[in-house]
């Protein structure tokens, strides 16, 4: 069971990805738990090894009683990396796991290669505003603060909207223990980071939302990023929990952060042909490069580089996604030779002949039922195939 025992409390983890993939740490808002991290998951775990715990107090982690403080925190991360043999570590943290970031940066900035810092802040707030909310769950527990939080958590809009992961954070906040909630409160009313944000030395991502009111970007994420020395910042159109407000923008802006390599040029004609190998197969690739002649060498540079090391190797769409696009596409302009050509690989790679037929369907809508006819007829051919091929 993915349970450690520290020193004292027992934390809950769940790491998922290949092992020798590079470790990116998530950690979770207060009076949530790993779970909030679920809609990044898919994303990240083509890239990395994804280790996600329940913060002391919170999910199925012990809930010692007692005032915690953000170095307990973040000395359970360092010692749960410990334990599973993680030596060096991106993290990204939002709210509370973002004050558990700068306290792993500036205390153990060995161990942090970069660091991401989500609707947080150097200070969270008067002491006297947590006194108050410790005062409401130690009275009325955790449903005395739920609208409360909700509404910070969540822009009206998105409520509105029906944001499917409204109803998961609100059984999150009800589940969470009162002991620990009221803990990780007092953490963050003792929370004060300004006077060493400087030290931090890991290149620094700061996100905010445009419709956070717990930690907007005046006065909190602009502090931390005129304070720490190497950040860049993004700005979404969010509240607090920006992760489940704007997913897709969320995983877009921390994989293309952490996917950069600052200080060397990366040849998008090497990334080209590692990517047009893995996603058209090796033997298409060596045939193309075979075939390649003085007249048209400048043509395969051409798409290899931009085609395929600048266009599929951002990554804002996964490869199944980019996939069923270029499906569509090529279907819709009657590109018959290419569709089936990215139709073979696709399935090949283990893409559903469902996705293609929804992918189809959609084609003849909006480009025609000729243009879909035709792709319907050659992925009949290439599935027939196919199962030929297995006899």
């Amino acid at each position: 069971m993915p349970f450690l025992t520290l020193k004292k409390p027992t934390i809950f983890y769940r790491l998922e990805g290949s092992e020798g993939k590079p470790v990116l740490v998530l950690s979770h808002s207060i009076g949530t738990d790993h779970g909030m991290w679920e809609p990044q998951i898919g994303d990240l775990i083509e890239h990395f090894q994804v280790l996600r715990y329940d913060t002391r107090g919170h999910g199925a982690s012990d809930a010692p009683a007692g005032d915690y403080t953000i170095d307990q925190l973040g000395e359970d991360v360092l010692a749960l990396t410990d334990a599973l043999g993680v030596r060096k570590f991106a993290f990204c943290g939002l709210s509370l796991g973002g004050a558990i970031g700068q306290w792993l940066a500036t205390n153990a900035p060995v161990r942090i290669d970069r660091l991401i810092l989500a609707n947080t802040a150097p200070k969270f707030g008067s002491p006297e505003q947590w006194q108050t909310r410790i005062r409401m769950v130690n009275e009325g527990g955790m449903s005395s603060i739920l609208d409360l939080a909700l509404q910070r958590f969540f822009s009206k809009e998105s409520v509105e909207r029906g944001n499917p992961y409204v109803g998961a954070i609100k059984s999150m906040i009800l589940g969470t223990n009162p002991i620990g909630y009221v803990g990780c409160c007092a953490a963050l009313r003792d929370f004060d980071s300004n006077a060493v944000l400087e030290k931090i030395s890991a290149p620094t991502l700061i996100i905010s939302g445009h419709c956070d009111v717990s930690t907007p970007w005046a006065g909190n994420g602009e502090i931390l990023a005129k304070k720490i020395p190497h950040t860049s910042s993004v700005q979404l159109d969010a509240a607090h929990l920006s992760n489940l407000e704007r997913p897709q923008a969320f995983s877009s802006a921390v994989l293309e952060f952490l996917l950069a390599d600052p200080g060397t040029v990366s040849d998008p004609l090497q990334k080209g042909f590692a990517i047009r190998r893995a996603v058209l197969g090796n033997e298409h690739v060596d045939r193309a490069i075979a075939n390649t002649n003085d007249f048209n060498r400048e043509f395969q540079d051409l798409i290899t580089r931009y085609a395929w090391g600048t266009v599929w190797a951002r990554p804002g769409l996964d490869v199944r996604t980019r996939r069923l696009l270029v499906l569509a596409i090529t279907a819709a302009l009657g590109r018959h030779e290419e569709f089936r050509m990215h139709l073979k690989a696709g399935l090949k790679a283990g893409l559903e002949l469902s996705d293609v037929k929804e992918v189809l369907l959609q084609t003849a809508i909006y480009a025609g039922v000729p243009a879909a006819n035709t792709a319907f007829q050659i992925a009949r051919e290439e599935t027939e195939t196919k199962k030929d091929s297995r006899l």
